[in-house]
């Protein structure tokens, strides 16, 4: 079953009764006031209202999750959590991803040995959002410990499709309409391929940019939090409510690989015609080669991510023994068997990889590749492939995906690097390309 964001806004609300979702008594302003009231779309259109329009805002979101979430399951609870604090972010909705430690709110990392475990404080990203005003909305749906088994989670533009993982339930809200922003968390690809599968705008700061306290690891030299917003313009307006220098335009040469990473066939013609779309607009787009660069460091995020994510959880296999997840269970088992020469070679393989791209970014200061292998893989039991992404995770480089003007099927993402730090570089040469994309024609499918 396919949806596009007007059948959103269509959907009846029938389904609202099998959500199991509270009325939310004390954050509801009349209900015929929010149905009277201009839906905010947006990130940026919560930030155009006032303040009494952002109330009504919020009960939209809620019933939106009543009317959606019992075909999509993006939430594990949806529990509104007033603001600690009044700022740029004053009564707009926010949801967060499972490993994210919240006061009084579910907190299982999405494995069934967790259910019903209550957080017993707000991480500090929680309170980075909700000092600003921000209303926590709940809890979205992660893979099992942020790894790879997939949660219930389904793809909002197409229920069949899985919605990538493991930031599943963060993206999937956004792209339905049930909150403006959500964040995420990436070690691999978990924050980027999310965003492409679902048609919407994923960011993956500069690594340690967003603080990781009160997050359940990973691999904690690659565990980076992000953001999603329906458009790469909200997520500068998100950055800068954060207190994130804003940065401004720029000109200069993009960077694209030739060849490009290997990747699906309709991924690799979608890629193609958007360079022919922007190099037609006015775009300057030079090539480089990095492909087996971008190989090389994929390798050693994984590396890196089975040796550090083993001693993380270590103890969990022993507390808990079959009984863990077999995924995370084969990752604890093969990650212990890796000596430390090889995770010291492959740490290295990082910093080398770090020197030769920075030469890059001098000549192409924004670097273009396909955010995903390919569209969302059909079913749920795969959530997808990270390879487009963990180079980039690795090298701790901002990266967003913004999508790409597909004529018709499941969306294809665009993604966008720069060189460590330069993140409002990465988000104004996404909000122009973006701008060239909406000013030009789509590109038919392969």
């Amino acid at each position: 079953m396919k949806y596009t964001r007007r059948d959103f806004i269509k959907t009846s609300a029938a389904a609202g009764a099998a959500a199991g979702i509270p009325k939310f008594a004390a954050f509801r302003p009349g209900r015929s006031a929010a149905a009277d009231s201009p839906r905010l779309e947006t990130f940026s259109d919560w930030l155009q209202a006032d303040r009494e329009t952002r109330k009504l805002g919020l009960e939209q979101c809620l019933q939106r999750i009543r009317e959606l979430d019992p075909s999509i399951h993006a939430w594990v609870q949806v529990k509104p959590e007033r603001p600690t604090g009044d700022g740029a972010l004053s009564e707009i909705p926010f949801g967060v991803k499972d490993i994210v430690e919240t006061q009084g709110m579910a907190t299982e990392y999405g494995s069934p040995l967790y259910k019903g475990r209550v957080g017993t404080k707000d991480a500090a990203i929680i309170r980075m959002m909700r000092g600003r005003g921000a209303v926590l909305l709940g809890k979205t749906v992660t893979t099992a410990f942020a790894y790879r088994t997939p949660g219930p989670t389904r793809n909002p533009r197409n229920l069949e499709h899985t919605p990538g993982g493991s930031s599943s339930g963060s993206a999937a809200a956004v792209a339905a309409g049930m909150v403006p922003f959500a964040i995420g968390e990436q070690t691999r690809g978990s924050m980027i391929r999310p965003a492409s599968y679902c048609g919407i705008t994923g960011f993956k700061p500069t690594h340690d940019l967003l603080p990781m306290e009160g997050v359940l690891p990973l691999a904690k030299s690659q565990d980076t939090l992000g953001l999603y917003t329906n458009t790469p313009v909200d997520m500068l307006a998100l950055w800068k409510a954060l207190g994130f220098p804003a940065g401004g335009d720029e000109q200069f040469a993009f960077g694209v690989p030739e060849p490009i990473p290997d990747c699906e066939p309709e991924m690799a013609h979608a890629f193609g015609q958007c360079m022919m779309l922007l190099r037609r607009a006015g775009v300057k787009l030079q090539t480089i080669d990095i492909k087996a660069l971008l190989k090389k460091i994929e390798t050693a995020n994984d590396l890196i991510t089975f040796y550090e994510g083993a001693r993380v959880h270590e103890a969990r296999l022993k507390e808990f023994g079959d009984r863990l997840d077999q995924p995370i269970a084969a990752l604890v088992r093969d990650g212990l068997k890796i000596p430390k020469e090889k995770y010291d070679q492959a740490m290295q393989t990082v910093a080398d990889g770090k020197a030769r791209m920075a030469e890059f970014f001098k000549s192409t200061p924004v670097i273009l590749t396909p955010a995903a292998t390919g569209p969302a893989p059909l079913g749920l039991s795969t959530t997808g492939d990270p390879a487009m992404n963990a180079p980039w995770t690795a090298l701790g480089t901002p990266a967003i995906t913004i999508p790409m003007p597909i004529a018709g099927g499941l969306p294809l993402g665009l993604q966008m690097t720069a060189d460590v730090k330069q993140d409002s570089r990465v988000l104004h040469a996404a909000i122009l390309l973006q701008g060239r994309f909406n000013s030009g024609s789509q590109i038919s499918p392969a």
